[in-house]
């Protein structure tokens, strides 16, 4: 009882967002519509980036307003074309498009119709004919509007007109932050000029990065669901609480299914605790001879208004795991939990951070040959469907908001915490529930040692733990460790390093020695578990030398091995983890010191291996097997 009691308390503290961000779905009352494909594309080249408000360009079709080209959507603009200034544009894109609305959504008044954007980078502007219908700041994660009522002030015709403005600037009260910096010298610079300042190592890349999409509901529907979940024993328990829109006097049925499409368990009430018999839990990938198990919690709805009768069904992937920090273990359904994974970054050729199904499947066979079990989503949120995948194959992550490049002291004002504070609500309310989701990460090596630090990281640790209690909440920092001021608040400690690389770079000989040290300074002030969040080295594919030196292939081998043999030592004391910087090459900002983008990954940008990929796959595998929970042919990944 203790335990379930438990449950309710983290379970109550967790539900204050007052609307839900349920990911569409089709089903016997809800219908998706995908608008992705070509749109027309314009870039606001005005000196001041603002003609196209100045001459309400959203008002008429776009290319009535100048010329457009066609831009895939989801997709980064940058790359797409063979234009050097749309490539670094800053400022105001405009996107169109022009879409057949079933006729069916538009005369049944019964129907709600929504449009939902799931990324655009950074600050964007909806119209629906011309009718301006939302608005949002932030990339990485989605926002919507209803737009029903303005689709029916004109039954007669079945089309609408989607216009999207999107701005990529980032200021010092943006999440990531930014300045612009404007130059003068006309003897230098040519009238205008300016550059997009920024404190991180990846492109800012930018457009609608994700699908954007029309879906309906009945207009009583589920608009939310939390699960929290827990297990005694053998017997599974299933805190739940749903939220309805669109009427007050409805009847519920909650029914847990399980992979079989059985029925497990079942409810009529809006709220509870499911009790599962002989419970499946969540397990992550090579922890368990069957990972990633989902059951499914389907909620089917029913509700009258006196005129009109409302069926909403919505069903819930759930994952039945427990999760808990103690001073020197990470804890997975009470059995420690070591992480052997990556970072990564939505980053490749051509399409830049835009959504790709291919891409994503096949960073996913990677990282299962790696013997990966975890990944950082760094250094922001990654679509949904990448943590649904997670979820399905037990891979483990870290969910990162896009807090990264926080370096001035005017970026720890109030404005940017209010910000920070808001993007935190939207990433909880996304991804609550995912099982995968282990951590919550408020940001990357911040300046964490400047005097207003310590009261910006208490306020958002602890309003991310308001908001989920459930979960662990770190920050990764590269500080040193006596004057980190948001350390004390977080419940595992996140570390990055590049030993013999950014500091006394070339001199392997250091790395051993200051790694210990530098987790004995950790450990030894705060008594927490450790990760290190972030280790490597740059390696240009197909470079050799012998002696090894820096870029070279056997350069980046050794600096894994280095930090790899202190690993071995404080993993069996209080170091829980372990994530190599970087998956895959990825691009950055053009700087003396990147050759085409940033060279730390174990793969090419194209995902092809370098030698380091063959030297942590062994790690990896070995890593998987000392555990001895796996089946027989695991141990031996090399033939399957």
């Amino acid at each position: 009882m203790f335990r379930v009691l438990c449950l309710f308390a983290a379970f109550k503290a967790g539900i204050l967002l007052d609307s839900g961000m349920l990911f569409p779905q089709e089903s016997s009352s809800r219908e998706v519509k995908e608008l992705n494909g070509l749109w027309a594309f314009r870039a606001d080249r005005s000196p001041t980036r603002n003609q196209g408000f100045q001459r309400a360009w959203y008002k008429s079709r776009l290319a009535e307003t100048g010329p457009v080209i066609d831009i895939p959507v989801p997709s980064s603009y940058n790359d797409v074309t063979q234009d050097p200034n749309l490539r670094d544009f800053i400022g105001w894109v405009w996107y169109e498009r022009e879409v057949v609305v079933p006729a069916r959504w538009i005369s049944d008044g019964k129907t709600r119709v929504v449009l939902r954007v799931e990324s655009a980078h950074y600050y964007s502007i909806v119209w629906v004919n011309g009718v301006k219908v939302t608005e949002h700041e932030g990339g990485h994660l989605p926002f919507e509007a209803d737009i029903d009522g303005l689709l029916r002030e004109d039954p007669t015709t079945t089309t609408c007109r989607i216009t999207i403005a999107v701005n990529n600037t980032l200021d010092l009260h943006t999440l990531p932050p930014g300045s612009i910096q404007y130059m003068k010298d006309r003897t230098m610079y040519p009238e205008g000029f300016f550059v997009q300042n920024t404190n991180f190592d990846f492109f800012n890349y930018a457009g609608i990065h994700r699908s954007v999409l029309l879906y309906t509901t009945p207009k009583a529907y589920v608009d939310d669901i939390t699960v929290v979940t827990d297990f005694l024993d053998s017997t599974g328990l299933v805190r739940y609480n749903v939220s309805i829109q669109g009427a007050t006097l409805v009847t519920l049925k909650v029914t847990l299914i399980d992979k079989d499409g059985h029925c497990v368990v079942s409810s009529n009430d809006t709220s509870g605790v499911l009790k599962v018999v002989d419970v499946k839990l969540w397990w992550p990938y090579l922890m368990h001879e069957n990972p990633g198990y989902l059951y499914s919690l389907e909620v089917r709805l029913n509700a009258a208004d006196g005129t009109s009768t409302y069926e909403d069904v919505y069903s819930l992937p759930v994952g039945i795991r427990t999760v808990k920090v103690t001073k020197n273990q990470f804890l997975i359904n009470n059995k420690p939990f070591y992480f052997h994974g990556v970072n990564k970054h939505e980053d490749s050729d051509i399409r830049g951070k835009g959504f790709d199904w291919p891409l994503v499947v096949k960073d996913f066979n990677l990282m299962k040959w790696l013997g990966a079990n975890s990944f950082r989503t760094s250094h922001y949120p990654y679509a949904e469907e990448i943590l649904q995948m997670c979820d399905r194959h037990g891979i483990v992550v870290i969910d990162e908001s896009p807090g990264v490049g926080i370096k001035d002291i005017r970026s720890f004002e109030n404005a940017s915490l209010t910000h920070h504070l808001e993007v935190m609500d939207e990433l909880v309310r996304r991804d609550k529930n995912h099982p995968s989701v282990v951590m919550w990460s408020v940001a990357n090596e911040p300046a964490a040692e400047m005097p207003p630090a310590g009261f910006y990281f208490q306020m958002l640790i602890k309003h991310t733990k308001v908001l989920d209690p459930t979960r662990p909440v770190t920050f990764i920092t590269d500080s040193n460790y006596a004057r980190d001021k948001g350390a004390p608040y977080v419940d595992v400690i996140c570390v990055n390093s590049y030993f013999s690389w950014y500091h006394d770079p070339g001199h392997l000989e250091v790395i051993q020695i200051q790694l210990n040290t530098q987790f004995e300074n950790w450990y030894g002030k705060y008594q927490k578990p450790i990760i290190q969040s972030e280790y490597g080295a740059d390696a240009a594919p197909g470079f050799h030398s012998d002696p090894p030196v820096m870029f070279t292939e056997e350069y980046q081998k050794l600096v894994l091995r280095d930090y790899h043999s202190v690993f071995d030592q404080k993993r069996k004391l209080y170091v829980v983890g372990e994530l190599i910087w970087n998956f895959a090459d990825f691009m950055t900002t053009q700087g003396v010191t990147r050759m085409v983008g940033n060279k730390k990954g174990i793969f090419t940008r194209q995902r092809q291996p370098k030698e380091a990929a063959f030297i942590l796959k062994e790690r990896y595998w070995r890593l998987a097997n000392e555990t001895g929970r796996l089946p027989l042919w695991t141990k031996y990944p090399c033939s399957h």
